[in-house]
């Protein structure tokens, strides 16, 4: 069995979406043998609801790792809720931390639980280093090396971020 978490950024751009899905489907398929796939993700917006799609798609077991007791009702916009209700609803077992509040602690303890769980990690990063607050892609990725966790970048051509 391989267990693979995801970290990833939330600001893909409309037209980068199927490519990343794409991808994420491509990498995860050499995992997927015979059911023996987990994935663990917080599912939040952009690349950890592709991830986490794509894992049940490969037909794998899904892992859902939520920051806080407020996280669904404070941080998850109206556009997302249907997606990330059906992939908590998916999910084989859902993990919500103790934090009272979705707040920088919160997301580091959500990616420390990633890196603990994980044999390998899928980063949707386009290689930009960390932007100094803690808790964001790039720090999950060096987190996930600094363990000895083998990272698989995924940033296919032509994936860019909004803004």
């Amino acid at each position: 069995m391989t267990t693979i978490a995801v970290t990833g950024h939330m600001d893909l751009t409309e037209d980068s979406i199927p490519l990343v899905r794409t991808a994420l489907d491509d990498l995860l398929q050499q995992y997927a043998v015979d059911g023996d796939l987990v994935g663990v993700s917080c599912i939040a917006k952009g690349a950890d609801s592709l991830f986490a799609e794509a894992v049940l798609a490969a037909g794998g077991r899904l892992t859902v790792v939520i920051p806080s007791q407020d996280y669904r009702r404070n941080k998850v916009k109206p556009d997302h809720a249907p997606l990330f209700d059906r992939l908590v609803e998916a999910a084989g077992e859902v993990l919500v931390l103790p934090h009272e509040t979705a707040d920088r602690q919160a997301y580091e303890a959500a990616n420390a639980v990633l890196i603990e769980r994980a044999d390998r990690l899928a980063a949707v990063w386009n290689g930009e280093p960390p932007g100094g607050k803690g808790g964001g892609t790039a720090d999950t990725v060096l987190e996930a090396q600094a363990a000895g966790i083998p990272v698989d970048v995924v940033w296919p051509d032509g994936a860019a971020r909004r803004g």
